[in-house]
């Protein structure tokens, strides 16, 4: 069990804590000291062995790969590194055989991504359904794909994972999933679920500076979705750089098959960094910490006479009658607090480096602004 005392420790990584009261990692992730020093070393390592090593940069990712699997519940070789959330979905969307009248399924209140890519999909019929009725609308018998947050962005609405991941297979529907805003902070066993597909996006719960994600692609899904992009790594001996292969590509049965070339071994080293925290913590444990703040968070809310959805999740909105939450949320950061507004609602994130402390002065202030 992780100490009161080492949660507190852990702040002394996040310096921006010391001069904020940071409550916003739904938008952006505080990244820890210990992943600046990693993309720093790399940098380091490049002057001091004129990058002569470069492959042994491929060999550091792929531990870096296994220990990633540890974490969401899948192997190492079942792990793609993309450059966006957005990537990995327009891939799966580009490779699936549609027919005229297939269908779409996500729910409303989405992820723009899972609005956006789906919505223009030519000859296919984009649902965006109600939870009321989500069940109904996979139910359909043209249903080939069903796109989810794990955590809606917007609300904090934490749908019942494993019981739609059931749903799904039990009707040969691909279900794909965008973790960005949960993994991290709420534990991940993808072993269990069997998706066709998970994204995260590591800029906002996976602390890491933007510009790398990072895909679970399953074995099945493997073996129809070919890559977006081509390049030298597609071929399986990309490796054997003194002799490259010539001639059409033979890809490899990893998920490394959509890495076309070159990846952001900066930022995959500072994600790197996180992941060991997050195993030393364990996974369980930061999940506790962070729905313990995120309840006592929703608790303060009510009483000030808030409208809080009752989620399970580390997202908590809050809506008053009479007070506009974008220029709510403005006047907070004007002193230090820092949320977000989105859709009408006041929305307060939090992660393992938060305490009742910062929940405390947030809602110090709200007496005030919404009185």
């Amino acid at each position: 069990m992780v100490s009161a005392q080492r949660w507190e420790a852990l702040r002394s990584e996040f310096p921006a804590l010391n001069r904020y009261t940071f409550l916003n990692t739904a938008t952006y992730g505080q990244t820890p000291r210990a992943a600046y020093d990693a993309v720093n070393k790399h940098f380091a390592r490049r002057d001091e062995r004129a990058c002569m090593d470069f492959l042994e940069w491929f060999d550091d990712v792929d531990e870096i790969r296994a220990r990633l699997g540890s974490l969401i519940g899948c192997k190492g070789d079942d792990i793609t590194f993309l450059l966006t959330a957005g990537t990995a979905l327009s891939m799966l969307l580009s490779g699936i055989d549609w027919k005229p009248g297939d269908r779409i399924v996500t729910l409303t209140n989405e992820f723009p991504n899972n609005i956006y890519a789906p919505a223009i999909v030519e000859g296919v019929e984009f649902i965006e359904s109600p939870w009321s009725g989500f069940y109904e609308a996979v139910a359909h018998p043209k249903t080939r794909l069903v796109a989810l947050s794990t955590i809606s962005y917007s609300t904090g609405f934490r749908p019942p994972l494993d019981e739609v991941a059931r749903f799904c297979r039990e009707r040969n529907v691909l279900l794909y999933l965008d973790g960005t805003q949960s993994v991290g902070a709420l534990t991940m066993n993808l072993a269990e679920l069997q998706p066709a597909m998970m994204v995260v996006d590591t800029y906002k719960w996976m602390l890491t500076p933007n510009g790398v994600s990072f895909a679970y692609v399953a074995p099945e899904v493997r073996k129809w979705l070919k890559p977006a992009a081509i390049g030298w790594r597609s071929h399986w001996d990309w490796r054997a750089v003194d002799n490259l292969h010539l001639g059409p590509p033979v890809f490899s049965d990893k998920a490394e098959r959509y890495e076309s070339g070159m990846i952001q071994f900066p930022l995959i080293y500072g994600m790197d960094e996180v992941v060991k925290l997050m195993l030393e913590l364990g996974p369980a444990e930061i999940e506790q910490r962070v729905l313990g703040l995120s309840g006592h968070l929703r608790q303060e809310l009510r009483k000030l006479g808030a409208e809080v959805a009752d989620e399970q999740s580390p997202i908590v909105t809050a809506r008053w009658e009479k007070v506009d939450a974008s220029t709510l949320a403005r006047t907070l950061k004007q002193q230090g607090i820092v949320v977000s507004a989105r859709h009408g609602r006041l929305r307060v994130s939090t992660h393992f480096y938060n305490n009742k402390e910062e929940i405390g002065r947030l809602v110090e202030a709200l007496v005030t602004l919404t009185s």
